[in-house]
């Protein structure tokens, strides 16, 4: 599957979370929610990125967006990478690959001319409606969470 584009739906999941609650896009409607997809918990890039995310997440509360980061890790690694780093992320464990596989991020990687499955960084803003209002491919971990925040704030009416 492709990386859906703006306006169009954000695929259907229901993934555990840390604590292995159930989270849902029908769940999370009609607020509106970031999904970022990261490959691994605990590794430099994925810890920068979370870590930023938390350190904006009142303000993505004040816009009523929750922050949802999703690897392939299960909840309890996702557990211990919460508490070792105190994120307030919620951190979705998508083990089966399904909504990776359906937004389109699980891809083939190379490294050192090895190729790989592995998870392309990309972040996605849904709407309350359910669709996708901008996505980000290929995402730099460092300073995206603000670039975020403020597609958010124009999506919402937020202040700048």
């Amino acid at each position: 599957m492709s990386i859906p584009s703006v306006g169009q739906d954000c695929p259907d999941f229901e993934l555990p979370d840390s604590d292995g609650a159930l989270v849902s896009k029908a769940t999370l409607k009609p607020r509106p929610f970031v999904l970022y997809f990261y490959p691994k918990d605990d590794t430099s890039g994925c810890t920068t990125e979370a870590i930023e995310f938390t350190g904006l997440i009142e303000e993505f509360a004040a816009l009523g967006i929750e922050v949802l980061g999703v690897s392939p890790d299960s909840p309890a690694k996702h557990c211990r990478f919460r508490d070792k780093h105190g994120l307030k992320v919620r951190l979705l464990a998508d083990e089966e690959k399904s909504l990776l596989q359906a937004f389109g991020v699980w891809a083939e990687k190379s490294m050192y001319g090895r190729k790989y499955m592995g998870v392309e960084r990309t972040t996605a803003l849904i709407g309350g409606d359910g669709k996708v209002a901008k996505v980000w491919e290929k995402v730099k971990a460092g300073g995206h969470a603000r670039e975020v925040l403020e597609a958010a704030k124009a999506m919402t009416g937020g202040a700048a």
